[in-house]
C-alpha cells in the first residue's frame, strides 16, 4: 500500500461539517513515511488528478487502492496554531525559561549582596 490511513468522507466526517479526506496515520517505513512529505492531519484534495470532494469514505479508499505504482497527491497542510510552536500536551515543557535559569543567578546575586554587607559591617 501507500503506507498511510485516511479518515473522513461524506458518510464518516472526521471534522464536523467537513466531508474532506484526511491522513490519520502514517506507517513507519511505509512509502509515505520514506517520502517524507505527507504528514498526519494533512487534507488530501486529490489523488492522481481525481478530486476527493464529496466522496463516501469507502469510495475514497477504493481510489487509493487502485492508484497504481506512481501516485500524485494534492494536499492541504494542516493549520498550525497561531500562539506559538506546536508541542505535545503534558511533555513537561513550558516553552519558557527553566526555573533554574532564573533562580540560580538570583541566589548567586543575593549571596554576593549578603557577603558584601557582612564585610562592610565588619569594617565599621
Amino acid at each position: 500500500g501507500l503506507g498511510f490511513n485516511i479518515v473522513g468522507g461524506t458518510d464518516q466526517q472526521y471534522i464536523a461539517n467537513d466531508s474532506s479526506i484526511y491522513v490519520s496515520w502514517i506507517k513507519k517505513d511505509g512509502a509515505a513515511y520514506l517520502d517524507g512529505r505527507l504528514q498526519e492531519g494533512d487534507k488530501i484534495l486529490a489523488i492522481n488528478g481525481k478530486d476527493l470532494k464529496d466522496l463516501r469514505h469507502k469510495d475514497a479508499v477504493e481510489l487509493f487502492r487502485n492508484a497504481g505504482y506512481y501516485v500524485s497527491l494534492k494536499i492541504q497542510r494542516r493549520l498550525q496554531p497561531q500562539n506559538g510552536p506546536v508541542g505535545h500536551a503534558g511533555d513537561g515543557e513550558s516553552g519558557g525559561l527553566p526555573l533554574a535559569a532564573i533562580l540560580v543567578p538570583g541566589l548567586a546575586l543575593a549571596a554576593t549582596a549578603v557577603w558584601i554587607l557582612l564585610r562592610y559591617r565588619q569594617r565599621m
